[in-house]
C-alpha cells in the first residue's frame, strides 16, 4: 500500500514537472525562433527554412539595426522614460500605501482614500479627455506626457498595501516606544522588509514603461520622440522608406525584412530578459522571516 502511494506521488509529480517545462518551452519557443531568424541569411528567412537555429548565420540584421539612428534614439528615450517613470512611480506607491495601511483609529479617512483609489481602477474619463488634459497642461511630444499619465499605478498601490498590512504590528509598536516617528518606521523597517514586493512592483512597472507603445504613437508629434516600443510598432506594421536615406535603402535590400524586424524585435526584449533574474530572487524569498522572535 505504502509503495502504491509512493508510486502514485512520483507519478503527479513527474506530471506537474513535464507540464510545467512543457508551458516553459511554448513560452521560449517563440524568442528563440524570432533570434534564430535575426540571425539567418535573407535567402532562408524569405523561405521560411528558419525554425530554432540559423541558417547562414550572419550579423547583417544587427549590424544594420546599430547603425540607424531613429533605433537608437528611441532606445535612449525609452531608458530615461523607464529612469523617470519607474523612480516616479515607486515614490508613490510607496507614499500612498503606507498611510492607506493603516487602521481606522490612527488614519480617520483611509477608507474615504481608499475608495477614491479603487474608483480610478473603475471608471475613466476615456481617451479624448485623457488626451485633452495632457495637452492642455503642455506635456505633448514631451517625455513627462510619457511618465505623469500613470505615475500612480492603483493596482501596485493595493497590492503594497496589503503587504505592509501583513507586516508584525508589534514591530511597529516597539519603535513607536523607542520614539521613532513615521518617517523613520517606513525607511528604516517597513521598506527593508518588504524587498520582495518591492522588487516584484519594480519589475512590473519596469515592463509596464518598456513595453508602452500606444501613449508614445498617440503623445509624440515627432517620430525621432517615439519610445522604442512605439518605434518597433510603426517597424512591424510597416517600414517607410522615404525616411531612409538612399545607403540605408541598399543596406536594407540586401537583407530580409523579417531579420530586420526580428532583430530590432529582439534587441527590444533582450534589457528586460536580462533584468528578471536579478529581481528573481526576491520572489521566493520569506516576507518577514525571522523579523518578530519569541
Amino acid at each position: 500500500m505504502k509503495y502504491r502511494s509512493n508510486l502514485l506521488e512520483r507519478s503527479a509529480t513527474l506530471l506537474i514537472y513535464s507540464c510545467l517545462i512543457a508551458l516553459a518551452l511554448l513560452c521560449v519557443a517563440p524568442l528563440v525562433h524570432i533570434l534564430a531568424v535575426s540571425l539567418s541569411a535573407a535567402w532562408a528567412a524569405e523561405a521560411g527554412d528558419v525554425l530554432f537555429w540559423p541558417v547562414d548565420f550572419t550579423w547583417q540584421s544587427y549590424e544594420f539595426v546599430f547603425t540607424k539612428p531613429q533605433f537608437l534614439a528611441s532606445i535612449m528615450v525609452t531608458f530615461k522614460r523607464v529612469l523617470l517613470g519607474v523612480s516616479l512611480s515607486m515614490i508613490l506607491t510607496v507614499m500612498a500605501a503606507y498611510p492607506l495601511s493603516k487602521e481606522k483609529g490612527a488614519f480617520r479617512f483611509r477608507t474615504l482614500y481608499a475608495w477614491i483609489f479603487v474608483f480610478t481602477i473603475l471608471f475613466s474619463g476615456g481617451l479624448i479627455p485623457w488626451y485633452m488634459t495632457i495637452r492642455a497642461v503642455g506635456l505633448l511630444d514631451s517625455i513627462w506626457a510619457l511618465v505623469l499619465p500613470g505615475a500612480v499605478p492603483v493596482f501596485n498601490i493595493i497590492i503594497l498595501l496589503n503587504f505592509f498590512r501583513g507586516l508584525p504590528r508589534e514591530l511597529e509598536e516597539s519603535a513607536f516606544v523607542d520614539g521613532a516617528q513615521h518617517w523613520t518606521i517606513l525607511f528604516k523597517i517597513f521598506i527593508p522588509l518588504s524587498k520582495p514586493a518591492l522588487a516584484t512592483l519594480t519589475l512590473f512597472s519596469v515592463v509596464g514603461h518598456w513595453n508602452s507603445w500606444f501613449d508614445g504613437l498617440i503623445l509624440m508629434n515627432s517620430p525621432d520622440h517615439y519610445p522604442l516600443s512605439s518605434y518597433l510598432q510603426t517597424v512591424v506594421i510597416g517600414r517607410d522608406l522615404s525616411q531612409m536615406t538612399a545607403q540605408e535603402v541598399m543596406r536594407l535590400s540586401q537583407i530580409s525584412d523579417r531579420t530586420f524586424k526580428s532583430a530590432q524585435i529582439f534587441v527590444g526584449a533582450l534589457p528586460v530578459l536580462l533584468l528578471y533574474p536579478f529581481l528573481q530572487k526576491y520572489f521566493v524569498k520569506g516576507i518577514v522571516l525571522g523579523s518578530v522572535k519569541g
